[in-house]
């Protein structure tokens, strides 16, 4: 099977995934032409003349993944050290990151810092192979904050701009209302979906405390004031109960991480209609590798303050009904973990929640819910076929996508492990 688009290709004898109903349904064929599925009709039918047909003998049929917290361009664990990186290395690094992404299913990605128009736009021209980029630009930090990777001491000898807008640079530095309105104006210019912020202390950067909150109120109901006059939304980084609270209130649609959100604030966030991306996986993972692979002492003191209580985060969310979108915030070496987050979050949830973590609720964080994470008539044909049931097992999703037979990405095969 050529790796082209088809004109009409037909699914055949597959278990179709209904996140809706939390179920396989058997007896449906799914129809794609071009970019979109087209229909899911009755097993049964004669197949166009036309048409390409390709029997899954009996597996999953179901959407691409899509993890809504990345770094596509941290090829190292030390986000300061991507910053000094010449930019081209940079991009020749992220390369085989984006490449695997996609080979480990997920198809589209939210990059919450780092990534931009231009990245995003040559992966949608098929100059390099990856996944669908939702880029956020630069994120927004004030000085001292979460984005601000100059050691102590520093302030003089380096200034905030000097490699806020290299490639490998996560975040920029930017205090003050006006001047955040402007940066705001910028990244969406630029090309950025979404705006993210620092609003509070994390555990990469060097001088920030986690329990710290990060710009002030009337910094960060600008920065959502800009965002809504564009169309889109604001995404924060936070930690801590007082942090997440700050951000929900003034306006902030995500918060990401969210690792000592309690049950009171889980409530809130709630009533506020925010959405959660909790990111467990790399906290696990920097805790078993971060000092091998050169996260900073001062940051791996953090890492303890956030891991045990990330797990109850969860807990705490799903209890309040707050909505979950599936992330994985991994740098360096570490990129290779992004399936994990799955099995911790089944494990926690169970199986229907973590998958729908990743496809439905992800799709709706997006906005773009009908388009992606579904199987469905009129939907992006961003498809996986896979050599088990994840409803039973979430093994089957997990690993470098060893059992994932097929890989489509807006009707393109990116994989075929089956003959046509």
């Amino acid at each position: 099977m050529s790796d082209t688009t088809a004109a009409t290709l037909i699914l055949r004898n597959g278990r179709v995934l209904d996140l809706d109903k939390g179920q396989l349904i058997s007896g449906l064929e799914v129809i794609i032409a071009g970019e979109r599925i087209q229909a899911l009709r009755p097993a049964g039918q004669a197949a166009e003349p036309t048409a390409r047909v390709l029997d899954v003998k009996g597996r999953t049929i179901m959407p691409g993944l899509i993890d809504c917290h990345v770094h596509v361009l941290a090829s190292n664990a030390n986000l300061g050290l991507n910053a000094l990186q010449p930019n081209a290395i940079v991009m020749y690094r992220a390369i085989p990151i984006l490449k695997a992404m996609l080979e480990r299913g997920f198809t589209t990605v939210r990059d919450a810092g780092g990534a931009d128009w231009a990245l995003a736009r040559s992966i949608a021209l098929g100059l390099i192979a990856g996944p669908r980029i939702f880029a956020s630009g630069k994120a927004l930090s004030q000085t001292g904050g979460h984005g601000d990777f100059r050691a102590r001491g520093s302030l003089l000898a380096t200034e905030p701009c000097t490699c806020c807008f290299r490639a490998g640079a996560i975040a920029r530095v930017v205090d003050g209302v006006d001047n955040v309105r402007l940066a705001v104006r910028e990244e969406l210019q630029q090309g950025a979906n979404q705006i993210k912020i620092m609003a509070s202390g994390g555990v990469a950067s060097p001088t920030d405390p986690i329990a710290n909150t990060q710009y002030s109120e009337a910094e960060i109901r600008a920065i959502v004031d800009e965002a809504r006059a564009a169309n889109t939304y604001v995404m924060a980084h936070a930690y801590t109960p007082r942090a997440i609270r700050r951000a929900v209130e003034c306006g902030v649609r995500t918060i990401e991480h969210g690792n000592l959100a309690d049950a009171e604030t889980a409530r809130i966030m709630r009533e506020h209609g925010a959405i959660a991306v909790p990111t467990q996986v790399t906290y696990e993972m920097l805790a078993e590798h971060g000092e091998k692979f050169g996260l900073p002492a001062e940051s791996l003191a953090k890492i303890a303050d956030v891991r045990e209580a990330g797990r109850q985060a969860l807990l705490h969310f799903a209890e309040a009904g707050v909505p979950m979108g599936y992330g994985s915030d991994l740098l360096g070496e570490m990129h290779e973990y992004q399936t994990w987050e799955l099995k911790i979050r089944a494990e926690l949830l169970g199986n229907l929640e973590a998958i729908r973590s990743a496809t439905c609720v992800a799709a709706h964080i997006l906005e773009r819910d009908g388009e992606l994470g579904c199987i469905a008539a009129g939907a992006l044909a961003d498809v996986l076929v896979v050599d088990g049931d994840p409803l039973s097992s979430i093994e089957c999703l997990l690993g470098q996508g060893e059992r994932l037979d097929v890989i489509l990405q807006a009707g393109k095969v990116i994989k075929n492990g089956l003959s046509i």
